[in-house]
């Protein structure tokens, strides 16, 4: 039976971006029920400890090849940039006093920095159409956010946290679209999750107790945060940057926030202003026009 053609022509292709934003969005959910249990760099630590622990086993079950040796550096440097520096720097940056939405925002800059930077190490043009969704973009997340924003005044410590998780996972994906494009998905996330794991683990050592409460609420916080989004989410994130351009990738996370805010208004009852509805709206416009491919002309 031949199939519609609105199911003939959908492809991971057309799925990942939605599955991608969706999933990513539930990370601050996650990371709200299961902090009042572990100490951040501890939480991460067990996290990406469990993923890789699952992770190795799919391996050879699913009868994948590892990286060469070749590319083995270059994941393990994505692994502390995306994973490693980004989540530490989010999660230091909240921990030390930084709201949530002022740290999501300055992260939300990534987009910004990334299509500024892409002329320049790939030397390939971003249409003046793909600036527009970025800056628009820019606007739209400072709409949504700007309301929770009800203090300024942060630590240093908390600033150059922050700093470090937007530089962190901009330069993250720019190095993996670079030099790591070719690298296996599966045993190349599980490469990457062994030098995010030494440094979290580093990080619990030497910054924190490594104690844990083992409560309903943290182990099923644990396991999404493990499943969907170090496996499912992160595996989809290669997958989007292997394909794509890195600041077209960069751009989908302009959708997050709206999709956040809206989870944590069902779950914490969290309530949303018409002005953060606007804010949405011009997210969503934004992320079609950065994202936007342009047709060559000779």
């Amino acid at each position: 039976m031949q199939k519609p053609p609105i199911f003939s022509q959908l492809s991971l292709r057309h799925v990942a971006p939605i599955l991608f934003v969706l999933l990513w969005s539930t990370g601050f959910i996650g990371a709200k029920y299961a902090l009042p249990f572990a100490e951040p760099f501890t939480l991460l630590f067990y996290r990406f400890l469990a993923s890789l622990i699952l992770l190795i086993p799919i391996i050879p079950l699913l009868s994948l090849k590892w990286p060469e040796k070749h590319q083995w550096f270059g994941l393990l440097i994505t692994g502390l940039l995306i994973h490693g520096g980004y989540l530490s720097g989010v999660f230091y940056a909240i921990d030390t006093g930084m709201s949530p939405a002022l740290c999501a925002l300055l992260v939300g800059l990534q987009p910004l920095l990334t299509t500024a930077v892409t002329p320049w190490i790939f030397g390939r043009t971003v249409s003046r159409l793909n600036w527009m969704g970025i800056l628009l973009g820019v606007i739209g997340i400072t709409i949504i956010l700007l309301p929770s924003i009800d203090d300024v005044s942060q630590s240093p410590d908390a600033w150059i946290a922050a700093c470090i998780a937007l530089l962190s996972i901009t330069s993250g994906a720019i190095y993996q679209n670079k030099y790591c494009a070719k690298a296996p998905l599966v045993s190349g996330a599980a490469v990457q999750y062994m030098s995010a794991v030494v440094l979290f683990g580093f990080g619990a050592w030497y910054f924190e107790t490594g104690a844990i409460q083992i409560t309903h609420q943290f182990l099923f916080a644990m396991a999404w945060l493990t499943l969907g989004l170090s496996i499912g989410a992160i595996l989809l994130l290669m997958y989007l940057i292997k394909r794509n351009e890195s600041h077209q990738v960069a751009s989908l996370f302009y959708l997050v926030p709206a999709i956040t805010t809206i989870e944590a208004y069902y779950l914490f009852n969290d309530q949303l202003s018409a002005t953060q509805i606007f804010g949405m709206l011009l997210t969503t416009i934004a992320v079609y026009l950065a994202t936007k491919k342009m047709k060559n002309h000779a």
